[in-house]
């Protein structure tokens, strides 16, 4: 049996559909293909924005090799997934069984997760957890029964390869061929970024210096122009050696944003009939890069996170972190008569360095295109971002008091804190490792899932929030029987990344779960960036003050100085990786294996 590639024409496809009863939207065929490529009109060769096929059936064949890219003007090595990077769209059905064939054609190790996927463990695809990897010249088949409906990806988890392309989307259509949210026709909006510079440089060159990439740190003229902050908040920021502007480690100053393999010249388009409801199934496949989403002139209305169908909720704009998808319905209008017009799909880096814009055109003029959106003004960070949320702040001197724990204790006289020793290191939590990876600890971090994201606090529109999300069919939550506290730990001058102040490379024990047993987690962001933050194997459920209607999700943003509470029910024996998807961070030793076994008879 071999893979099947989608090349029906739409009249065919939507006549075997309603002849099966199937009630499916329109989907392009060839899902990272251009409108004017759509039309004959595509010029190019190069992977990166090569028209992607779409690959569905019980067996599927993807082949890992590389090949030269020039995106944004820069020439580039990318890994490829059958020669294209993004790979293929992967498309299968909720209750087939699969068997996805990887052919490693590289001179190095290769190995691919299925990202969202609730696979038997030995197929998740973690070299060193779930199997050896797979070798230059071998295949290795990852056969399951899919068990679940909606949209996730695939990338590459060796040696960093995801970064250099190896990453592709994955849509699964309900078993009863019938979404929850009706739609007309669906696009798949794959974000990402892309660097010339090889992933190991970019990790050197922040060892070497934590502010290499950032282009965007205040300066005379802006505190002149008064742009920046006060000259006193800046000093008080500079007494504690931290930068309201190091938001994002990897920037638009080397990195080309893109939306389906293309820059805002090559400008992906995707077709609209006015008056449908179009589906976007939005994927955050970047490497380093938290985006912030918009259609201008369009409200969006959120109906699924991480694949999981939510009650709908209406946003103009939304953050999506890195290894997280969101799908929503747009509808954009114009009837007979009425003048077409084009829409931007707009995906912004969080510390607005740079921007990708793609378009929706209507069917009748696709050669139309959105304007690109002049950038917004950068963000800064402010004291809630430092962890100290749940503190009065009234009267606090900041000159002698910091989070920094690199340098001698000392007190911080006019904070209201009882006395509390700001740069004392009693205030770190029992079992975290204090050492020269742990400069800061937030002393007073709250509960942040209902706070606007990072960049986004005051933006004049509706903004999504985690505390937004409820999921549409409410289940039973059956009560944690204990806790579990995990703190993201750096130092960012030095670039270092641990949980709990321990780096992977330093052979941490497991997080150790027996079979079946339900638990809190809560991860307390102990730096001054958001971390997205991936459990394998499973889904949990946000402790968002949503009861029975809790949001199960896969991955959660953690924001700067905060924390966000799960629940988790260890319900997949085997080994797990558990990271921040930011994949510098994971490849420093953000990164955990999670261990669930069988209680002991």
């Amino acid at each position: 049996m071999t893979a099947r590639i989608e090349t029906v024409d739409r009249r065919t496809m939507m006549s075997g559909l309603a002849g099966a009863g199937l009630g499916l939207a329109w989907t392009d065929r060839a899902w990272a293909m251009t409108g004017d490529a759509a039309h004959g009109a595509h010029a190019g060769g190069n992977a990166m924005g090569t028209p992607a096929a779409t690959l569905s059936g019980e067996l599927i064949e993807l082949t890992v090799d590389s090949a030269p890219v020039m995106v944004g003007g820069r020439r580039g090595h990318a890994i490829t997934v059958n020669g294209t990077t993004p790979g293929p769209l992967i498309r299968l059905r909720e209750g087939q069984q699969v068997c996805l064939r990887v052919h490693n054609r590289l001179d190095e190790d290769t190995s691919i997760h299925w990202h969202g996927l609730l696979v038997p463990f030995q197929f998740d695809g973690v070299p060193g957890i779930s199997y050896p990897g797979i070798a230059p010249g071998q295949t290795f088949d990852h056969v399951f029964t899919v068990r679940q409906a909606g949209t996730y990806w695939y990338h590459g988890h060796s040696n960093m390869q995801e970064a250099m392309g190896l990453f592709g989307p994955i849509v699964i259509d309900p078993a009863g061929g019938r979404e929850a949210e009706p739609h007309d026709r669906e696009h798949t909006i794959l974000l990402h970024d892309w660097s010339d510079v090889h992933p190991h440089v970019m990790l050197k060159r922040l060892k070497q210096q934590g502010g290499f990439y950032n282009r965007q740190q205040q300066t005379l003229a802006g505190l002149l122009a008064g742009r920046d902050q006060p000259l006193r908040e800046r000093l008080d920021w500079g007494r504690m050696r931290m930068d309201p502007t190091d938001i994002a480690d990897v920037t638009g100053s080397t990195y080309t944003y893109c939306i389906n393999g293309h820059d805002s010249a090559a400008n992906w388009t995707g077709l609209y009939a006015p008056g449908e409801r179009v589906r976007l199934r939005v994927i955050n496949a970047a490497a380093m890069t938290n985006f912030n989403v918009r259609v201008p002139g369009l409200p969006m209305r959120v109906v699924a996170a991480d694949g999981q169908d939510v009650v709908p909720v209406e946003t103009d704009e939304f953050q999506i972190g890195i290894a997280e998808t969101l799908d929503v319905i747009v509808q954009p209008g114009g009837g007979q008569g009425a003048e077409p017009q084009a829409f931007a799909i707009v995906a912004e880096a969080i510390d607005r360095s740079g921007q990708c814009r793609a378009t929706l055109a209507p069917v009748s003029a696709p050669g139309l295109v959105a304007p690109i959106p002049p950038r917004r003004a950068r963000p800064i960070l402010t004291m809630r971002d430092m962890g100290m949320g749940g503190m009065d702040m009234t009267g606090m001197d900041m000159a002698s008091g910091t989070l920094d724990l690199s340098a001698p204790a000392a007190p911080m006289a006019h904070a209201h804190h009882g006395g509390m020793k700001m740069r004392d290191k009693s205030l770190a939590p029992p079992g975290m490792r204090l050492g020269p990876g742990v400069a800061t600890i937030a002393a007073a971090p709250v509960d942040r899932l209902a706070d606007r994201p990072t960049g986004l606090e005051d933006v004049d529109h509706r903004v999504l929030t985690y505390a937004d999300l409820k999921a549409r069919v409410p289940r039973p939550q059956a009560p944690p029987t204990r806790s579990l506290d995990v703190h993201l730990t750096a130092n960012m001058e030095r670039y270092m990344w641990s949980f709990d102040g321990v780096k992977l490379s330093e052979n941490p024990a497991p997080l150790a779960f027996r079979a079946g047993e339900r638990v809190r987690v809560t991860l307390v962001n102990d730096t001054m960036m958001p971390h997205p933050i991936h459990l394998h194997g499973h889904f949990f459920d946000l402790v968002s003050g949503a009861g029975e209607a809790a949001p199960r999700k896969h991955t959660i943003n953690v924001l700067p100085g905060g924390k966000a509470s799960f629940d988790l029910t260890a319900d997949a024996v085997g080994d797990w990786a558990f990271h921040c998807h930011m994949l510098l961070h994971m490849h420093a030793g953000m990164f955990r294996v999670v261990t669930v076994r069988e209680a002991a008879a």
